[in-house]
């Protein structure tokens, strides 16, 4: 049996390997992804998984905080996917759950080239605030250029079992 990746090799080697390639990889029971349309309904289904996967995994003490971090980054991914010229059906907004180790990475995959912004968060407005939520829900965020167009936003989050 291998061992798992730690957080920081699999930090390291997914600008190398592509965040696309992860996400295409076949089932493995320490990777989960979720194709989401471009709906306001794909942060519940995302949600839903995120927490289903966690509690399969023995990790539901992440699961509030994966949730959270989720739902911002696929509202802001179904956002971004309605204001580019990119086809859906090429470049799917999609979630990967990775689990190495004692951390859990989760990116969310989207068609838009923009790259994620923190700005000083409004907590009286409805935007601004998913990119501070994100740093302060996990222990560390960051994003990626997709190959063929688009970008993956991931969050990696430490899950003793």
């Amino acid at each position: 049996m291998l061992e798992p990746l730690s957080a920081a090799h699999c930090l390291e080697a997914t600008p190398e390997v592509g965040f696309r390639r992860i996400l295409r990889a076949g089932r493995h029971e320490d990777r989960t992804t979720c194709p989401l349309r471009p709906q306001a309904d794909s942060v519940k289904t995302a949600r839903d998984v995120t927490r289903r996967t966690l509690s399969g995994w023995g990790c539901p003490q992440i699961g509030d905080d994966a949730t959270l971090v989720v739902s911002e980054l696929v509202t802001n991914a179904v956002r971004y996917a309605c204001h580019t010229a990119r086809r859906y059906e090429d470049h799917p907004i999609t979630l990967l759950l990775l689990r190495m180790s004692q951390h859990v990475l989760l990116a969310v995959s989207d068609p838009s080239d923009e790259a994620p912004t923190r700005r000083q968060p409004d907590f009286v407005s409805e935007h601004g605030r998913g990119l501070y939520i994100v740093d302060t829900y996990s222990k560390a965020w960051g994003w990626e250029s997709l190959e063929e167009g688009g970008k993956a936003v991931w969050a990696l989050f430490r899950a003793e079992r």
